[in-house]
């Protein structure tokens, strides 16, 4: 799969039912050997985007449970 194909993406945490970002706000790790994407790199912003980052969170490739037309779901408390 391509970023391209996966990029404007919602992405949702299926425990919570939360919206954690969009593909596109996110940095990504990537193998260098392999090009291939390891992880998403979520920054979480305090007042509606507008604040400092609170935290970032990592969803690895193993934890996205379906990929849709318009959204990711994940599942964090698995990895």
């Amino acid at each position: 799969m391509r970023l391209s194909e996966i990029s404007s993406k919602e992405i949702i945490d299926y425990q919570k039912g939360e919206r954690l970002g969009i593909l596109g706000q996110t940095d990504l790790l990537i193998n260098e050997q392999t090009g291939e994407i390891e992880a998403f790199i979520i920054p979480t912003m305090k007042w509606f985007g507008l604040g400092k980052k609170d935290r970032e969170v990592t969803v690895h490739w193993q934890q996205i449970k379906k990929i849709g037309e318009d959204m990711i779901i994940i599942d964090l408390e698995e990895y």
